[in-house]
C-alpha cells in the first residue's frame, strides 16, 4: 500500500457513470484541508486528481496507479447570507445537500444539471449547464470566488478576474484542488415549477417550436425519440418551464411552498445483462414516454418531476448492464441543424439505440477556455456498448467538428486528443496558464493522458 506521509490511501476500482474503463488508484479519503495539501506534495509521478461523487460518464476523476483524493468529506456549509443571495461552501458538497439547506432561506441555485448528486468542486470543474443556460449560463458564470490548492500545496483565493479562476471553470480538476467557493444564489417563492408541455410530432417540428418563444421561460429542454423512423423521426416532448408563484400552487401545497420534495423511490440492482436496451426495448420506452405527456400548460411540478426525474431511481446506470454505456454529447452552432437531424437519422440506421435523449438551446459561453457551451443546440444521447457503436461516434464527430462544434468533457469517453483539440480552439490558452501552476504535471487523470491535456 501507498503511503503518503501519516495518510494511507485505499487501492480502489475506479470508473465514471458509463461504468467503462475500469482501472484502479489509491484513493485518499480526509476533510483535512493540510493533508490533501500533502498528498498533493507527495503524490508521485502518477501525480493526483480529485473525486467528487463520480457522475462524469467517463474517466477524468480516475487515475490509474495514481492518487485520487475523495473530496466527498470536505462536506461543510459555512454561511449563507440570504439577503445577498450568496452561501459560501465546501466542494465536496452535494448539490443535493445544497439545495435542501437553501431552499428555505428562499434561494435557489441558478445552475442545476439533470441529477442533484454531483459535488460543488465536479460542477466548477466540468463547467455544468442545465435546462436554464439560454437565461442563466454555466456554473462558472455564478462562482464569486473560489479557494485552489495548487501543485505547490498553497492555497489561493481567485475570483472572476484571475486567469488562473477561469481555466479552473471547465479545466476537469488539472489546474489544481478547489476547496471552497462562493456562489451566488437566485430568489425564489416557492421550490415548484409551472411547466407547460407540448407533444410534438417530428423532429423539425420539435426544433421550429422550440426556437421560439423561449425567453420566455427559464427553463427548456427537450426529449426526443430516437428510435421511430419515416415522418416521425425524432417525435419528442419540449418542456419549458417557470418558477411557480405561491398563488400558483394549490392550497394544499401553499401551506410548506418552499418544501424540499424528491424522493428516491427504489434503487437498481447490479443483475442486468448486456443487450437489456435494444430496439424492442428502446421502441416500447419510447412509445410509453412520448405518450405520458400530452400538451398541457401551467402543471405544476416538483423539483424531481421536471428537473431530476432520473435521481427518483438510484444507481439507474446499472440498467445498462456490465458493459456500460457512453454518453455522446455534442453543441453545434445555430445554423449548424442538419447536423442534429443527420445524427439522429444515422442512429437509426446503424441500429445504435438511445433512450435518454435531451435537446437543449444554448445561449452565451463564458471566458472559461475549456467550457463547453456555446450559443447553438447540444444533443445528448445515452449508448449502449456494443458492436458499431464506436464507429458510429467517430462519423458523427467528423460532422460536429465539421460544423464547428465540440463535444462536452464531462460526458465524453472516448474522444481523441485530435478531435478535443479541434473542439476547443483556445486549449492552448488553457494550457499556458494550467502549465504555469503546475509545471510538472502533478494533477493528471486518465482523461488527461488520453486526451494530452
Amino acid at each position: 500500500m501507498v503511503t503518503l506521509g501519516a495518510v494511507k490511501p485505499a487501492l480502489e476500482r475506479l470508473t465514471g457513470w458509463g461504468r467503462t474503463a475500469p482501472t484502479a488508484a489509491h484513493v485518499v479519503r480526509t476533510s483535512d484541508v493540510h493533508v490533501i495539501a500533502e498528498v498533493v506534495r507527495d503524490a508521485g509521478r502518477r501525480g493526483v486528481i480529485a473525486r467528487g461523487l463520480g457522475r462524469s460518464y467517463g474517466d477524468p476523476a480516475q487515475n490509474a496507479g495514481g492518487v485520487v483524493v475523495d473530496m466527498t468529506a470536505l462536506d461543510r456549509i459555512h454561511r449563507v447570507d440570504a439577503e445577498d443571495g450568496t452561501v459560501v461552501v465546501d466542494a465536496g458538497v452535494s448539490l443535493d445537500t445544497l439545495m435542501r439547506a437553501l431552499l428555505p432561506f428562499g434561494l435557489w441555485l441558478p445552475v442545476l444539471p439533470g441529477t442533484r448528486q454531483v459535488t460543488v468542486g465536479g460542477a466548477i470543474g466540468s463547467d455544468i449547464h442545465g435546462k436554464a443556460h439560454h437565461v442563466e449560463g454555466s456554473f462558472g458564470n455564478h462562482v464569486r470566488s473560489l479557494d485552489l490548492l495548487t501543485a505547490d500545496g498553497a492555497v489561493s483565493t481567485l475570483t472572476p478576474d484571475d486567469d488562473l479562476f477561469w481555466a479552473t471553470v471547465g479545466g476537469m480538476g488539472l489546474t489544481g484542488i478547489v476547496l471552497r467557493a462562493t456562489l451566488h444564489l437566485n430568489h425564489v417563492a416557492t421550490a415548484y415549477f409551472l411547466v407547460d408541455t407540448e407533444q410534438l410530432g417530428g423532429l423539425d417540428e420539435l426544433m421550429a417550436r422550440q426556437s421560439v418563444d423561449d425567453e420566455n421561460y427559464v427553463e427548456s429542454v427537450s426529449w426526443f425519440d430516437a428510435v421511430t423512423t419515416g415522418p416521425h423521426l425524432g417525435r419528442g416532448l419540449l418542456t419549458r418551464a417557470n418558477h411557480a408563484r405561491l398563488e400558483d400552487l394549490p392550497k394544499k401545497l401553499r401551506r410548506q411552498p418552499l418544501k424540499f420534495d424528491a424522493p428516491q423511490l427504489l434503487t437498481v440492482p447490479n443483475v442486468f445483462p448486456p443487450g437489456l436496451l435494444n430496439k424492442l426495448t428502446g421502441r416500447l420506452f419510447s412509445e410509453v414516454w412520448y405518450r405520458k405527456s400530452p400538451t398541457r400548460e401551467k402543471a405544476v411540478q416538483n423539483i424531481t418531476q421536471f428537473l431530476h426525474p432520473l435521481d427518483i431511481v438510484g444507481e439507474w446506470n446499472r440498467g445498462y448492464g456490465p458493459h456500460g454505456f457512453l454518453q455522446y454529447q455534442f453543441v453545434v452552432p445555430f445554423g449548424a441543424e442538419d447536423v442534429i437531424r443527420r445524427t439522429v437519422t444515422r442512429m437509426t440506421e446503424t441500429g445504435q439505440v438511445s433512450a435518454l435523449n435531451v435537446l437543449k438551446r444554448f445561449g452565451d459561453g463564458n471566458r472559461a477556455p475549456l467550457s463547453f457551451p456555446m450559443p447553438g443546440w447540444t444533443l445528448c444521447v445515452d449508448l449502449p456498448v456494443r458492436s458499431g457503436v464506436h464507429e458510429l461516434c467517430d462519423e458523427l464527430d467528423e460532422l460536429v467538428l465539421a460544423a464547428g462544434g465540440r463535444h462536452y468533457l464531462a460526458k465524453e469517453s472516448r474522444a481523441t486528443p485530435d478531435v478535443i483539440a479541434r473542439g476547443y480552439p483556445r486549449l492552448d490558452e488553457w494550457r499556458k496558464v494550467r502549465d504555469s501552476v503546475d509545471p510538472q504535471g502533478v494533477f493528471a487523470s486518465d482523461m488527461s493522458r488520453r486526451l494530452l491535456l
